[in-house]
């Protein structure tokens, strides 16, 4: 199998998402690298997980990304939703902790919309809501040769099709790529 582009993948702007498991932060800044714009991540102030510009900067130039650290949930809904509104920024990326309701998940589809920007909320697993447009699980798969190597289950897609990939970071290109599972 030829080396080729994940479908789906970026997903459709305009639009909020949502991506979960051990694979999630790849996945964001896969997406952050392929929309080539300034991006906001907006996270709580408790969540110890950092994000190291030595980590991301094969994907992103580490000065395309702004991080604002929240008190709550509740304020980085907002934060999320007038990002996303005002289109400045694109991808707007959240990580969230607590199930998101279906009247939050509705504000962060409309705000996008309207912006005309991408969400993206890094969730765990299980914790989706009904409103995203779809919703990705990223797991990383071993591969002494390869530490890029991850696996993409679409599980959730409003546009009806799901699909399994096994993609890689591809750092020269800047992009991920679909791999057959075999390697071959």
């Amino acid at each position: 199998m030829q080396n080729a582009e994940v479908p789906f993948f970026p997903p459709v702007t305009s639009r909020t998402h949502e991506v979960c498991g051990a694979g999630a932060y790849m996945f964001a800044f896969a997406l952050t690298a392929r929309l080539a714009r300034h991006t906001l991540w907006v996270r709580e102030n408790w969540d110890n997980a950092q994000i190291n510009p030595i980590g991301f900067a094969d994907f992103v130039d580490p000065s395309a990304l702004t991080t604002c650290n929240t008190t709550n949930q509740t304020e980085t809904l907002a934060v999320a939703e007038e990002a996303l509104r005002f289109g400045v920024v694109s991808p707007v990326i959240m990580s969230l902790h607590k199930p998101l309701g279906l009247t939050d998940g509705r504000r962060l589809q409309l705000a996008a919309r309207d912006g005309k920007s991408t969400g993206l909320a890094i969730i765990p697993e299980g914790m989706g809501s009904n409103a995203a447009e779809t919703r990705w699980r990223c797991s990383p798969l071993f591969d002494p040769k390869d530490s890029t190597l991850q696996r993409w289950e679409l599980i959730k897609n409003k546009s009806g099709t799901l699909g399994v990939w096994h993609v890689r970071w591809d750092t020269a290109s800047r992009r991920i790529i679909m791999v057959s599972p075999a390697r071959k």
